[in-house]
């Protein structure tokens, strides 16, 4: 899987306490330990305060490159709405990101070999959810959904440069999770929609920054090479 940079998507808000007395994010400086082994996403904390800003620290304890995503519920319910992420952790080391998330549930997915939905741990902050309209600015969104064997609603598609979309995927699988990884002219990821179950929708808001030929695809499985993949132009 290529490198990916930092994904502008929507910004959810945090807050961090450690298991027993709870401490709020905003007002602490602490680093919350992640060890991500090959069937293992050990987070140190796991119950929040009120909202803020965390900070975690990954350690890559298992025998492959591993990545870890921090998940909020999408309107589906389902945890695929990213929060924040990292990824390219190769094993025997360490990744530093930060996250905010407002209040609710999240869930913590490490991957070992960057694919699939992960190992999952769950998250819980106390206070009420930020839905501001500055957090979910976006030129326009997009709907589509995804089958076995392809993406439906996705033909034609243009966009400008620097536009920012909402893409709404609505899984119309019966029984297969589906994801919507993005990637830019330089073969990077700009963005994902997360591992999203049968019957759910997931959502990303993608800032699509520069011109030019953007391609798309499951990444879970042989998904894509089943016909899950496809491309769009930025002008």
């Amino acid at each position: 899987m290529p490198a990916r940079p930092a994904l502008v998507i929507v910004a959810l808000g945090l807050a961090l306490v450690g298991c027993g007395t709870a401490t709020s994010a905003a007002d602490s400086s602490a680093t919350v330990a992640i060890k991500a082994g090959d069937s293992t996403c050990e987070v140190a904390k796991t119950s929040f305060a009120a909202p803020g800003t965390i900070a975690f620290e990954v350690q890559n304890v298992g025998k492959d490159v591993t990545e870890v995503y921090v998940y909020g519920k999408g309107s589906g319910g389902t945890f695929n709405k990213i929060a924040g992420e990292v990824e390219n952790i190769a094993p025997g080391t360490s990744r530093a990101f930060e996250v905010k998330v407002s209040g609710g549930d999240y869930e913590v997915a490490c991957k070992p070999g960057q694919k699939g939905s992960g190992t999952r741990t769950a998250l819980h902050v106390t206070g009420a959810s930020t839905t501001g309209t500055s957090a979910a600015a976006y030129d326009r969104e997009v709907e589509f959904s995804a089958r076995d064997d392809s993406f439906l609603g996705l033909t034609g598609l243009t966009a400008k440069a620097g536009e920012r979309i909402e893409f709404s995927m609505k899984n119309t699988s019966s029984n297969h999770p589906h994801e919507f990884e993005v990637f830019g002219p330089d073969g990077k990821v700009v963005g994902e929609i997360g591992p999203t179950g049968p019957g759910t929708t997931g959502e990303a808001i993608l800032e699509l920054t520069t011109a030019g030929t953007y391609t798309y695809m499951c990444g879970i499985s042989d998904h894509a090479s089943r016909g899950l993949r496809g491309s769009f132009t930025v002008r």
